[in-house]
């Protein structure tokens, strides 16, 4: 059998499974620790990511919403709905997110209104500076702006 950072480049899957078998055996000096460490902190920045994407999303579409009346659409209304869901799922799921989601929240307003005039075709200076939203309406997946 391959060792295990060996594995770890050539059979990812099977690199898992095998740290699985050790880890249940707690055959812990047999262990990969330089790839598992780096697999576990990649895990926490995935979870982190997907609570940026998201909370990103969210924020274009109340944008669009709030500053496009005549463009509204049942797509940008589910959107706004599921990105919402999917933000207070993985607070819920992970408490220990909602720090950061106060943390980015402003960093991702700005991303997002960057976005939302590149696919609007308005100018970046109409939506305000500073996120009109509040934390509580952005995790409401009803809250729409009018």
């Amino acid at each position: 059998m391959n060792s295990l950072p060996s594995l770890y480049e050539s059979d990812f899957n099977l690199w898992l499974e095998a740290h699985v078998h050790l880890l249940k055996q707690q055959q812990f000096a047999q262990m990969d620790i330089e790839h598992l460490i780096e697999e576990i902190e990649d895990m926490g920045n995935n979870r982190k990511d997907a609570l940026e994407n998201n909370l990103m999303r969210v924020f274009q579409h109340l944008l669009k919403w709030q500053y496009q009346p005549e463009k509204r659409s049942n797509s940008w209304r589910a959107s706004i709905t599921e990105h919402s869901l999917r933000l207070n799922k993985a607070i819920r799921k992970n408490p220990s997110l909602k720090p950061y989601f106060a943390m980015v929240y402003q960093e991702c307003y700005q991303d997002a209104r960057l976005i939302a005039s590149r696919e609007t075709g308005l100018d970046i200076k109409i939506f305000p500076d500073n996120c009109p939203f509040t934390p509580e309406q952005v995790l409401n997946p009803d809250y729409l702006p009018e």
